[in-house]
């Protein structure tokens, strides 16, 4: 049988803008069975939301789970933390990255991977202001350049 494709659920398109991504890892996400209705109607937002390491447990802060439309009065918190599965090694790995001076975990998108919802997860570190104007000058000089080439084409 085909293994059926991501579907992305939401991103987190300032991350790119706000940090440097130095590594990326996949994390599994436990939810409670509304958060995963409301998750497969789209209905989350990761604005603003950053993972944390307590008590060797990794877990994900401040994201934003609408509330499903149809649950009844046992339906979830919205920003409550949910918990990221990863190996014990490897969060042990993050929690010894993340001690650095400026680097965290920063989610980058939701999506269900066979039937389950993963969070991929950055490591990062912040971004200054200067740092920011280069790259959007970057991207507009490739823009004049990608438009110059259409119009000689």
């Amino acid at each position: 049988m085909a293994r059926e494709p991501e579907k992305t659920v939401c991103q987190n398109r300032k991350a790119r803008h706000e940090y440097f991504i130095l590594e990326t890892y996949e994390a599994g996400l436990v939810l409670k069975g509304t958060e995963v209705k409301s998750l497969r109607a789209g209905k989350a937002n990761l604005k603003d939301s950053f993972a944390r390491i307590q008590n060797g447990e990794l877990w994900l802060e401040n994201m934003h789970v609408s509330p499903y439309e149809q649950g009844n009065r046992f339906n979830h918190e919205p920003k409550r933390p949910r918990k990221l599965l990863m190996h014990k090694s490897e969060i042990m790995r993050l929690w010894g990255k993340t001690r650095e001076k400026g680097l965290a975990l920063i989610p980058l998108r939701v999506y269900f991977k066979d039937g389950r919802a993963k969070v991929e997860l950055a490591l990062a570190k912040g971004k200054k202001l200067y740092d920011k104007r280069d790259d959007i000058a970057k991207r507009e000089a490739e823009r004049e350049i990608a438009r110059a080439a259409r119009g000689k084409a």
